[in-house]
Protein backbone atom coordinates (compact mmCIF):
# COMPACT_ATOMS: atom_id res chain seq x y z
CA UNK A 1 0.00 0.00 0.00
CA UNK A 2 2.34 3.07 -1.06
CA UNK A 3 1.93 5.67 0.86
CA UNK A 4 2.71 9.69 -0.17
CA UNK A 5 4.62 12.64 1.38
CA UNK A 6 3.34 16.01 -1.12
CA UNK A 7 5.01 19.44 -0.18
CA UNK A 8 3.41 21.27 -2.61
CA UNK A 9 2.11 24.60 -2.66
CA UNK A 10 -1.54 25.70 -3.91
CA UNK A 11 -2.04 24.15 -6.93
CA UNK A 12 -2.21 20.63 -4.29
CA UNK A 13 -4.97 21.92 -2.87
CA UNK A 14 -7.18 24.91 -4.66
CA UNK A 15 -9.90 23.39 -6.95
CA UNK A 16 -12.20 25.10 -9.51
CA UNK A 17 -13.69 27.56 -7.61
CA UNK A 18 -11.64 27.55 -4.22
CA UNK A 19 -9.19 25.96 -1.80
CA UNK A 20 -10.10 22.14 -0.15
CA UNK A 21 -9.45 20.57 2.58
CA UNK A 22 -6.17 18.25 2.33
CA UNK A 23 -8.41 14.64 2.22
CA UNK A 24 -10.81 16.09 -0.85
CA UNK A 25 -10.51 12.87 -2.79
CA UNK A 26 -10.56 14.66 -6.01
CA UNK A 27 -6.96 16.80 -5.58
CA UNK A 28 -4.05 15.04 -7.89
CA UNK A 29 -1.89 14.12 -4.27
CA UNK A 30 -4.93 11.95 -3.22
CA UNK A 31 -6.31 11.01 -6.75
CA UNK A 32 -2.57 9.47 -7.37
CA UNK A 33 -2.60 7.71 -3.81
CA UNK A 34 -5.64 6.41 -4.51
CA UNK A 35 -4.66 4.82 -8.27
CA UNK A 36 -1.97 3.29 -5.80
CA UNK A 37 -3.85 1.51 -3.41
CA UNK A 38 -2.68 4.03 -0.40
CA UNK A 39 -2.45 7.15 0.86
CA UNK A 40 -1.16 10.78 0.59
CA UNK A 41 0.00 13.51 3.61
CA UNK A 42 -0.26 16.77 1.97
CA UNK A 43 1.96 19.59 3.73
CA UNK A 44 1.63 22.84 1.27
CA UNK A 45 0.46 26.66 1.30
CA UNK A 46 -0.12 29.00 -1.05
CA UNK A 47 2.63 30.52 -2.20
CA UNK A 48 5.18 28.32 -1.40
CA UNK A 49 8.49 27.66 -3.48
CA UNK A 50 11.14 25.44 -3.25
CA UNK A 51 12.73 27.70 -0.49
CA UNK A 52 9.77 26.81 1.68
CA UNK A 53 9.53 23.07 0.90
CA UNK A 54 12.80 22.91 2.93
CA UNK A 55 11.80 24.31 5.08
CA UNK A 56 9.04 22.22 6.10
CA UNK A 57 10.87 19.12 5.41
CA UNK A 58 13.29 20.78 8.24
CA UNK A 59 11.00 22.29 10.06
CA UNK A 60 7.39 20.69 10.10
CA UNK A 61 6.92 18.11 12.20
CA UNK A 62 4.00 16.39 10.05
CA UNK A 63 7.09 15.82 7.77
CA UNK A 64 9.05 14.32 10.24
CA UNK A 65 6.25 12.00 11.23
CA UNK A 66 5.48 10.93 7.66
CA UNK A 67 8.81 10.57 6.09
CA UNK A 68 9.77 7.03 7.73
CA UNK A 69 6.90 5.12 6.57
CA UNK A 70 6.06 6.51 3.08
CA UNK A 71 7.22 5.05 -0.04
CA UNK A 72 7.58 8.27 -2.25
CA UNK A 73 8.03 12.13 -1.74
CA UNK A 74 6.41 14.60 -3.90
CA UNK A 75 7.98 18.26 -4.40
CA UNK A 76 5.19 20.10 -5.54
CA UNK A 77 6.96 23.23 -5.86
CA UNK A 78 8.82 25.29 -8.67
CA UNK A 79 5.16 26.92 -10.01
CA UNK A 80 5.41 29.97 -8.10
CA UNK A 81 8.94 29.92 -8.35
CA UNK A 82 8.45 31.03 -11.88
CA UNK A 83 6.46 33.33 -11.52
CA UNK A 84 7.38 37.16 -12.04
CA UNK A 85 8.01 39.48 -8.57
CA UNK A 86 7.83 42.98 -9.29
CA UNK A 87 9.35 43.45 -5.37
CA UNK A 88 11.66 41.63 -4.28
CA UNK A 89 10.24 38.14 -2.55
CA UNK A 90 11.42 38.52 1.03
CA UNK A 91 10.23 42.34 0.82
CA UNK A 92 6.96 40.85 -0.21
CA UNK A 93 6.49 38.21 2.53
CA UNK A 94 6.91 40.91 5.24
CA UNK A 95 3.36 42.59 3.95
CA UNK A 96 1.14 40.42 6.12
CA UNK A 97 2.74 41.38 9.05
CA UNK A 98 2.97 44.94 8.51
CA UNK A 99 1.50 47.55 11.12
CA UNK A 100 -1.15 48.86 12.06
CA UNK A 101 -3.84 46.73 9.95
CA UNK A 102 -4.52 50.09 7.86
CA UNK A 103 -1.10 50.01 6.71
CA UNK A 104 -0.67 46.56 5.76
CA UNK A 105 -4.07 46.70 3.75
CA UNK A 106 -2.87 49.81 2.33
CA UNK A 107 0.22 48.31 0.60
CA UNK A 108 -1.23 45.04 -0.12
CA UNK A 109 -3.93 46.87 -2.02
CA UNK A 110 -1.04 48.96 -3.35
CA UNK A 111 0.98 45.74 -5.13
CA UNK A 112 -2.04 43.91 -6.18
CA UNK A 113 -2.87 46.75 -8.60
CA UNK A 114 1.21 47.11 -9.98
CA UNK A 115 1.95 43.75 -10.08
CA UNK A 116 0.00 43.08 -13.22
CA UNK A 117 0.95 46.39 -14.38
CA UNK A 118 4.48 45.58 -13.49
CA UNK A 119 5.04 42.02 -14.01
CA UNK A 120 4.86 42.52 -18.42
CA UNK A 121 6.86 45.71 -18.19
CA UNK A 122 9.59 43.91 -16.20
CA UNK A 123 9.17 40.80 -18.05
CA UNK A 124 11.14 42.89 -21.11
CA UNK A 125 14.26 43.60 -19.33
CA UNK A 126 16.82 40.96 -20.45
CA UNK A 127 16.48 37.66 -18.38
CA UNK A 128 12.82 38.65 -17.78
CA UNK A 129 12.95 40.61 -14.85
CA UNK A 130 13.17 39.40 -10.96
CA UNK A 131 11.35 35.92 -10.18
CA UNK A 132 10.09 34.50 -7.12
CA UNK A 133 12.69 32.63 -6.70
CA UNK A 134 15.66 32.23 -9.44
CA UNK A 135 16.09 28.95 -10.90
CA UNK A 136 19.21 28.44 -9.62
CA UNK A 137 18.02 29.09 -5.79
CA UNK A 138 15.09 26.46 -6.94
CA UNK A 139 17.65 23.70 -7.71
CA UNK A 140 19.56 24.78 -5.06
CA UNK A 141 16.82 24.09 -2.65
CA UNK A 142 15.05 21.06 -4.32
CA UNK A 143 18.68 19.54 -3.91
CA UNK A 144 18.59 20.30 -0.32
CA UNK A 145 15.56 18.39 0.03
CA UNK A 146 16.48 15.52 -1.69
CA UNK A 147 19.78 15.13 0.05
CA UNK A 148 17.49 15.72 3.82
CA UNK A 149 15.31 13.05 2.50
CA UNK A 150 18.04 10.52 1.86
CA UNK A 151 20.22 11.47 4.57
CA UNK A 152 16.56 9.68 6.73
CA UNK A 153 15.98 7.16 3.73
CA UNK A 154 18.54 6.32 1.04
CA UNK A 155 16.80 5.90 -2.14
CA UNK A 156 13.58 6.79 -1.56
CA UNK A 157 11.64 7.86 -5.13
CA UNK A 158 11.99 11.75 -4.91
CA UNK A 159 9.69 12.79 -7.77
CA UNK A 160 9.80 16.87 -8.28
CA UNK A 161 7.21 18.57 -10.50
CA UNK A 162 8.58 20.71 -13.49
CA UNK A 163 6.39 24.20 -13.59
CA UNK A 164 3.09 24.73 -14.56
CA UNK A 165 1.77 27.25 -16.74
CA UNK A 166 -0.87 30.04 -16.13
CA UNK A 167 -3.00 32.68 -17.67
CA UNK A 168 -3.82 34.70 -14.69
CA UNK A 169 -4.65 38.27 -14.92
CA UNK A 170 -2.92 38.79 -11.54
CA UNK A 171 0.67 38.46 -13.20
CA UNK A 172 -0.33 40.22 -16.28
CA UNK A 173 -0.66 36.88 -18.46
CA UNK A 174 3.22 36.57 -18.48
CA UNK A 175 5.89 33.72 -17.31
CA UNK A 176 9.35 34.97 -18.29
CA UNK A 177 11.07 32.74 -16.02
CA UNK A 178 8.94 29.33 -16.72
CA UNK A 179 11.54 27.79 -19.54
CA UNK A 180 15.07 28.92 -17.33
CA UNK A 181 13.47 27.17 -14.61
CA UNK A 182 12.57 23.96 -16.12
CA UNK A 183 15.81 23.92 -17.66
CA UNK A 184 17.51 24.00 -14.19
CA UNK A 185 15.25 21.72 -12.99
CA UNK A 186 16.43 19.07 -15.40
CA UNK A 187 19.45 19.71 -15.40
CA UNK A 188 19.75 18.91 -11.52
CA UNK A 189 17.44 15.88 -11.78
CA UNK A 190 19.72 14.17 -14.79
CA UNK A 191 22.27 13.64 -11.77
CA UNK A 192 20.43 13.69 -8.64
CA UNK A 193 19.99 10.01 -7.24
CA UNK A 194 16.48 8.48 -6.98
CA UNK A 195 14.85 11.46 -8.22
CA UNK A 196 12.59 11.54 -11.28
CA UNK A 197 10.41 14.33 -12.91
CA UNK A 198 6.62 14.65 -13.58
CA UNK A 199 6.08 17.25 -16.76
CA UNK A 200 2.69 19.45 -15.53
CA UNK A 201 2.08 21.59 -18.92
CA UNK A 202 1.47 18.74 -21.06
CA UNK A 203 -1.21 17.30 -18.16
CA UNK A 204 -2.62 20.47 -17.72
CA UNK A 205 -2.10 23.15 -20.57
CA UNK A 206 -4.78 22.94 -22.82
CA UNK A 207 -7.25 22.60 -19.58
CA UNK A 208 -5.94 25.41 -18.19
CA UNK A 209 -4.97 28.16 -20.98
CA UNK A 210 -8.31 27.01 -22.59
CA UNK A 211 -9.84 29.08 -19.32
CA UNK A 212 -11.41 25.33 -18.13
CA UNK A 213 -10.08 25.65 -14.74
CA UNK A 214 -10.12 28.12 -11.64
CA UNK A 215 -11.53 31.49 -12.72
CA UNK A 216 -8.09 32.81 -11.53
CA UNK A 217 -6.19 31.15 -14.49
CA UNK A 218 -3.54 29.72 -12.53
CA UNK A 219 -5.35 26.71 -10.29
CA UNK A 220 -7.38 23.86 -12.02
CA UNK A 221 -10.45 22.28 -12.30
CA UNK A 222 -10.86 18.73 -11.77
CA UNK A 223 -10.23 17.14 -15.05
CA UNK A 224 -6.79 18.83 -14.24
CA UNK A 225 -6.58 17.51 -10.46
CA UNK A 226 -7.02 14.15 -12.40
CA UNK A 227 -5.18 14.05 -14.85
CA UNK A 228 -2.04 14.92 -12.91
CA UNK A 229 -2.74 12.37 -9.91
CA UNK A 230 -3.07 9.66 -12.51
CA UNK A 231 0.15 10.66 -14.32
CA UNK A 232 1.75 10.75 -11.07
CA UNK A 233 0.36 7.51 -9.72
CA UNK A 234 1.54 6.08 -13.35
CA UNK A 235 4.99 7.62 -12.72
CA UNK A 236 5.28 5.52 -9.42
CA UNK A 237 4.04 2.26 -10.76
CA UNK A 238 6.43 2.01 -13.40
CA UNK A 239 8.93 2.74 -10.98
CA UNK A 240 8.35 -0.13 -8.65
CA UNK A 241 7.06 -2.66 -11.26
CA UNK A 242 11.06 -1.62 -12.63
CA UNK A 243 12.75 -2.35 -9.17
CA UNK A 244 10.23 -4.83 -8.33
CA UNK A 245 9.87 -3.90 -5.11
CA UNK A 246 6.22 -4.55 -3.69
CA UNK A 247 4.06 -3.37 -0.58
Amino acid sequence: MPDLLVVADSLAFHGPDRPYPADEARLWPNVAADRLAGDAELVARAGWTARHAWAAITGDPRVWAALPRVDAVVLGVSGMDSLPSPLPTALRELIPVLRPPSLRNIVRSGYRRAQPVLAPALARLPGGGPATLPPRLTVQYLERCRAGVHALRPGLPVVAMLPSVHRAADYGLVHPHRAATETAIRTWAADAPAVSLLDVAPLVGTHVMGGHGNPDGMHWGWDAHRAVGEALAALLAGQRAATGTSS
